[in-house]
Formats: structure tokens, sequence, C-alpha cells
């Protein structure tokens, strides 16, 4: 059903925690399974993420998705993560059900969210 990478990052997610000074914290929900995450960014004055963070409520999916996003945009600037995907976190994961696939959305949504909250934190909101 999940393949290896999903496993994989559930089982050993990365980047788990929070990052207290962070400079953008997103956090979005689905209320139809009950998934919550939030997903800190640590930006620095070149606007290139050192450092993200997430926290998870949810299935293994759920986790799984958090971690790769996490990995995805770590070293990346604001603009590059701007771009993150939930088809690409899906696909780096080689996959998921089709019933999972909200995971990676709710990925995407939270990566956005504390881009957004960064932005605001800036007085860049768009």
């Amino acid at each position: 059903m999940y393949s290896e990478k999903v496993m994989d990052h559930f089982e050993h997610p990365r980047n788990v925690g929070e990052i207290p000074d962070a400079s953008g914290v997103g956090t979005v929900g689905n209320a139809k399974c009950g998934d919550i995450m939030r997903m800190y960014l640590k930006i620095n004055d070149d606007g290139v993420i050192e450092d993200c963070k997430f926290k998870t409520f949810g299935c293994g999916a759920a986790i799984a998705t958090s971690s790769m996003a996490t990995e995805m945009i770590k070293g990346k600037t604001v603009a590059e993560a701007e771009k993150l995907t939930n088809a690409a976190v899906a696909e780096a994961l080689d996959g998921l059900p089709p019933v999972k696939m909200h995971c990676s959305l709710l990925a995407e949504e939270a990566v956005k969210a504390a881009l957004n909250d960064y932005r605001e934190k800036q007085g860049k909101a768009e």
C-alpha cells in the first residue's frame, strides 16, 4: 500500500520539532480526517530557508509528507519553496494511495502558510 520511502519517512521522520524563534509558522488542518500540521521555518537575511521543522498530528502519510516537504525546502530560497506542490511531495515519496493524496496537499499548504507568516512578519504580505 505504501512505498518504502513513505514508510521510512513515517518511521524515521526528519526535522521533527519546533523552532522557538521561527521566521514563519504555518498551521493547517483537515477537518475530515483530523490531521493537523504545523510548519516552522528559519529564514536568513538572504531569503534562504536555513532550517525547517514540523509537528504533525495525523496518520502515517501525514507524517511522511510533512517530513519529505521539510527535506525538499531546506536550503531553498523563499521563492523556490513557494513553488512546492503536493504532487512533487507525493512523487518524492514514490507515490501515495489516492485516498491519502490530501496529506501531500496539507504539507504544501503548511509550507505556504509558514511562508505567508514570514512575509507578514517582514511587512511583505501579498
